[in-house]
């Protein structure tokens, strides 16, 4: 099976593997997903190729301004929610981080971002809306960044808007999904 994958996603499949062996959980949760993402990875060698299995691994990114307060989010077009800016690994990428930074430059607009190098948050969900083929769920390792300029972002073709929104005042329709990510995020980047 995996003469059929393509040389840069075991590569990427291997660096998922070495990044979630070393990320220490911090809580009970968290460290489930770990292992559950560690034993996905073990048994699905194209765990990060869209071709692989129902359930992808994806990578994604968190932008806070710098004092904090605030994050950039993403209005999603296949999702219609307001969400971090991340998605599927692509041939080119060679690292989970690196993944994440080129979904979060991509579809924030922001060229030069640059995300902390530590995995911030897990997160396992399945998709509910149409238009994301043969993907059901996404394992989502996510990363952290700061913008510096508040001004210097753009709406990409993958979504709708892009706006900043108050750690505090989240879209009520995600903030379940985002307000964990925003915690763990300003812990690592505070």
């Amino acid at each position: 099976m995996t003469d059929q994958i393509p040389p840069g996603y075991l590569v990427l499949r291997d660096d998922a593997v070495r990044v979630l062996q070393a990320w220490a959980a911090p809580d009970d949760q968290q460290e489930t997903l770990r292992v559950e993402l560690l034993e996905h990875c073990r048994s699905h060698p194209d765990a990060l190729s869209k071709q692989g299995p129902p359930a992808h691994l994806t990578a994604s990114a968190l932008v806070l301004n710098a004092s904090l307060d605030k994050v950039l989010l993403t209005l999603h077009a296949k999702a219609g929610l307001w969400l971090q800016f991340g998605g599927h690994f692509e041939p080119g990428d060679r690292t989970v981080l690196g993944a994440a930074t080129r979904e979060a430059r991509e579809e924030s607009g922001i060229a030069g971002l640059e995300l902390a190098p530590e995995l911030v948050h897990l997160d396992r969900h399945r998709l509910l809306a149409a238009g994301f083929g043969r993907c059901s769920e996404h394992l989502d390792l996510r990363y952290a960044g700061v913008a510096r300029d508040e001004s210097a972002y753009a709406v990409s073709d993958e979504s709708l808007d892009v706006a900043w929104w108050p750690v505090g005042a989240l879209p009520p329709e995600s903030a379940h999904e985002i307000g964990p990510l925003a915690r763990a995020a300003r812990r690592q980047l505070g």
